[in-house]
């Protein structure tokens, strides 16, 4: 998933970017308001942190901004600002979750998770599909309690976000600007994701036949759960 992380700390922006990338979440850094407005302007984000203290920039218009740009971003105010008015303001204006510095980074991607599992509609981090368990937490795909430990962390990723966007089809180029924040070029490589997925049902078909991981025939793949 990729996060915009908005902070005019640099030590606390690369320590947010070390720790996020760690969890796979692809990162871009902004020291300023103004860069952060180009890049909310351009690239679609699945988190945008924001600072509201920054040098050159209102933090709440550029929550504004990024509400209007990136209206399926979840967006997460991150401050030294104690002021009740503040809270209410950004939360009013959209925020979904306010964390006041310091913080702890384990709070703050246990609560990223959180607002992921109520955006998408999951009551659990573990996923049961026809034997198979995944584990959004632990990042794990398991047979009847049995870890498959040939899935790669991208090929995780992959199943993941597909499973975040449970009966809905996404295209190559959505799997792959999320997933590894470019997107795929048909003229240089129009298997790439077609590979990957080929290389998860592979390793999955050892075990059992993973028949919820579609193929959607010209568009792309979903992962089918019935109601």
């Amino acid at each position: 998933m990729n996060v915009l992380i908005i902070e005019d700390e640099r030590a606390l922006a690369d320590e947010l970017k070390i720790f996020l990338t760690n969890y796979n979440y692809v990162c871009d850094v902004c020291f300023n308001g103004r860069s952060a407005s180009e890049k909310i302007n351009v690239n679609l984000y699945d988190f945008i942190l924001i600072d509201l203290g920054l040098p050159d920039y209102d933090g709440l218009t550029l929550l504004k901004e990024a509400k209007l740009n990136n209206p399926d971003a979840v967006c997460m105010i991150l401050t030294a600002r104690a002021e009740v008015n503040d809270r209410v303001k950004g939360l009013d204006l959209g925020a979904d979750d306010y964390l006041p510095k310091p913080f702890s980074l384990l709070e703050l991607q246990s609560r990223m998770q959180a607002i992921i599992r109520r955006k998408y509609g999951l009551k659990q981090n573990v996923v049961n599909l026809e034997g198979f368990a995944i584990n959004l937490t632990d990042r794990t795909i398991a047979w009847q309690n049995t870890e498959i430990s040939t899935i790669t962390k991208k090929e995780f990723d992959l199943v993941a976000y597909l499973l975040l966007h449970k009966n809905r089809t996404l295209t190559r180029s959505q799997l792959s600007e999320h997933i590894w924040g470019s997107v795929v070029n048909d003229d240089y490589d129009s298997n790439y994701i077609d590979a990957h997925i080929k290389n998860i049902r592979k390793k999955l078909n050892v075990y059992g036949p993973p028949d919820w991981l579609e193929t959607v025939r010209g568009l792309g793949y979903k992962i089918k759960i019935n109601a």
